[in-house]
């Protein structure tokens, strides 16, 4: 198991085996996200997924999504806010 310093949970933790999505944006997720990290970012995906009724088929779509993996990891003061949720208190 390789491990790597997480940018969005900043601490050391598992990285992932392989790069989760293709090009340049994928290779920085691999080097800087960690396997824990992806997997909050695949729950928030399916929040947007299902909150804004998005059909992944719909290249608009898949460039929101895309745009908000990008915000999610490196910019994370500007997501959008998932409307009709609220993150539990913990």
């Amino acid at each position: 198991m390789s491990t790597l310093h997480c940018i969005k949970l900043n601490k050391e933790l598992e990285s992932l085996a392989r790069a989760p999505y293709p090009g340049e944006l994928g290779k920085r997720i691999l080097e800087n996200v960690s396997k824990e990290a992806w997997q909050m970012w695949l729950n928030h995906q399916t929040l947007l997924i299902n909150e804004n009724s998005l059909s992944l088929i719909d290249p608009n779509a898949q460039s929101y999504l895309k745009e908000q993996m990008e915000k999610y990891f490196f910019a994370a003061d500007d997501l959008d806010n998932i409307k009709g949720y609220t993150p539990e208190n913990g």
